[in-house]
């Protein structure tokens, strides 16, 4: 539940601050227009927050406030930049798609058999895991990073 409340601040706090930037720009009464200039700061922001951010402090805002971290397997250690910008253009590819594939999963075709399952559900799909991650990402909490390293630690001596 914690990764949800994350991305949903995540989410609200990048198209709340892109609002604040562009609604000073946003003269005329035309919707598509504003769209667009609303869409450059999303993007742009999002960046900052996933990335940069997260590259930084090792999260974005929303799991910063929600308590977790962003950390590479398998060493639970701070994420490379390169992993960073593929988790966040695999987000931005995967995520929209999202109401297409539960949409197409669940028309049935001609003959009565159900559609095509959505990608993460075929067996032996590496996406199948629910926590899975492309770029070898993982998110946890604060607590429990901490609480690992410190038996890491212990393990060492």
């Amino acid at each position: 539940m914690r990764r949800y409340l994350a991305v949903g601040l995540d989410c609200y706090l990048c198209l709340v601050t892109a609002g604040l930037l562009v609604r000073p720009h946003v003269d005329s009464p035309s919707r598509p227009g504003a769209v667009v200039l609303l869409l450059g700061p999303v993007l742009v922001l999002s960046f900052l927050n996933q990335v940069v951010l997260t590259a930084l402090v090792g999260g974005g805002a929303g799991k910063l406030i929600m308590g977790i971290r962003v950390v590479s397997l398998p060493d639970a250690g701070r994420p490379a930049p390169g992993q960073l910008v593929r988790r966040w253009l695999h987000g931005l590819c995967w995520l929209p798609l999202q109401p297409w594939y539960g949409l197409r999963a669940h028309l049935a075709r001609p003959d009565g058999v159900a559609g095509p399952a959505p990608r993460g559900c075929e067996e032996g799909d590496p996406y199948a895991e629910p926590y899975a991650d492309p770029a070898g990402l993982r998110q946890v909490r604060r607590s429990d990073l901490a609480a690992h390293r410190r038996a890491a630690a212990r393990r060492a001596l």
